[in-house]
């Protein structure tokens, strides 16, 4: 198939009114199929509240196209990058007010919750019926995360395996105000490219016998970690490396969207 370019549908760019007085969700569809592309707006056709303001075939035209349309939602499909979750990333980087709907080819356990992970806001496969689609996005843009029931299925049992650590491993865990703080921010979706930060992380992390950031919030949501903790919204510096004294204000882990 021949490359198309980043194309705008009814050159859509500004919000527009519904009868209502509400506002369409304006959607970026970006899928290397132009006949899933064709389907999915014959879909949004007959909805009064969708719109597709944009469309592209390829990973550097969809991050090209959020640049480009002003849009609420970005359907991406999970094929169009070599590595979809580091593409996840990459565009929620660029694009942090859009909220992401990743369509994977099939459904696949490890993929869901990895993408969960990196901050997908919706994910499903091609198998989806398109009432289900539909009712994905108009969830997504209220700010709600979307899965199927097999998506919720594995997010729980991911929830359930930290009950099943040994209790040695899940009790009595002592963390340091610092080491407190800094679970306080990453479990509330912040982050700080400080090294020192990632340091007092990944001690935290084999303190309490997680992997990652989803197993952590997860674990301390279970365990009651931070009940009484410091919290990651109160004007708090980050950590400096030497332990010593706190950095300037501005260096405040910033919010991910």
């Amino acid at each position: 198939m021949a490359s198309i370019s980043v194309s705008a549908e009814d050159n859509i760019e500004q919000p527009i009114p519904d009868e209502g007085g509400g506002t369409f969700i304006r959607v970026i569809v970006a899928d290397s199929q132009a006949i899933f592309r064709a389907g999915l707006r014959k879909i949004f056709a007959v909805e009064d509240d969708i719109r597709v303001v944009g469309q592209a075939e390829s990973l550097s035209q969809a991050l090209a196209a959020t640049k480009k349309f002003t849009a609420d939602i970005l359907i991406f499909e999970a094929a169009l990058a070599p590595n979809p979750i580091d593409a996840v990333s990459e565009l929620l980087r660029q694009a942090p007010k859009l909220r992401l709907v990743v369509i994977t080819p099939e459904p696949n356990q490890e993929i869901t919750l990895e993408l969960f992970r990196r901050g997908a806001h919706g994910i499903a496969s091609r198998e989806v019926e398109p009432e289900l689609f539909v009712e994905c996005l108009r969830k997504v843009s209220k700010g709600e995360p979307w899965l199927d029931s097999r998506g919720v299925h594995w997010v729980l049992e991911a929830y359930r395996s930290q009950g099943t650590r040994p209790a040695s491993a899940r009790t009595k865990v002592q963390l340091t105000p610092k080491e407190s703080l800094i679970v306080s921010c990453v479990t509330q979706g912040m982050k700080n490219k400080e090294q020192v930060v990632k340091n007092y992380l990944r001690k935290v992390y084999d303190k309490l016998g997680v992997a990652d950031r989803l197993e952590l919030a997860l674990f301390c949501l279970h365990n009651r970690i931070l009940d009484g903790g410091p919290k990651a919204a109160e004007p708090v510096s980050p950590l400096p490396a030497n332990g010593s004294s706190p950095a300037p204000a501005a260096d405040v882990p910033e919010k991910v969207s």
